[in-house]
């Protein structure tokens, strides 16, 4: 089973719809949706290497425009809307304190969310409620998920075929592997 959801997932990623995919997964991920558009990003860079830097500069644009959209959920809708995104995160009593802490070291704290797992949406709608400077959140945005991105492609593009090799032959593996990470990391948000 996992085997045909690969193969139809890169069969996904090949097709005319795959960018607009890409694009509509980034954009959504940095405000509110859980899933990372590297689940997109990976098979789409296998199946055509030749665009690897296209997909890296569309899911970077997408997803600060996504983060700008999260900054304004925190900006103008807090109560409303980031209240419950939070709340549904475990977020909501540290907060305060956060907040606090936040527009000291408010660029850091983008920069790190947008390169690594932690997920960027918390700190987008963080950034817009401690009313961080928006320059400083694009450009901390453009900077730590272009350089995510676009590293991601540009790994997948130097090695796409040792490591889409090493991916079918492990596929459960790999699949156990990403869900795992995905839980745990959920999981390790939840305590933080």
């Amino acid at each position: 089973m996992i085997r045909r959801l690969y193969d139809w997932t890169l069969s996904l990623a090949a097709g005319p719809r795959a960018p607009a995919a890409l694009g509509s997964v980034s954009f959504v991920e940095s405000s509110v949706f859980p899933i990372p558009p590297d689940i997109l990003l990976i098979p789409m860079v296998i199946a055509r290497r030749e665009k690897a830097w296209w997909y890296a500069l569309l899911c970077t644009v997408a997803s600060v425009a996504g983060g700008v959209l999260g900054y304004l959920i925190g900006m103008f809708l807090f109560e409303q809307v980031a209240v419950p995104i939070l709340s549904f995160y475990g977020k909501m009593e540290k907060f305060d304190e956060f907040r606090a802490v936040f527009n000291h070291w408010g660029w850091w704290f983008v920069f790190i969310a947008g390169l690594t797992p932690f997920p960027y949406k918390v700190i987008t709608i963080a950034s817009g409620v401690a009313g961080l400077s928006l320059p400083v959140f694009v450009v901390a945005s453009i900077v730590s998920r272009g350089l995510r991105f676009f590293v991601v492609a540009g790994l997948l593009y130097l090695f796409g075929p040792l490591i889409k090799d090493f991916i079918e032959k492990r596929l459960g593996l790999m699949f156990t592997l990403f869900v795992v990470l995905l839980v745990g990391g959920f999981i390790l948000l939840r305590y933080i």
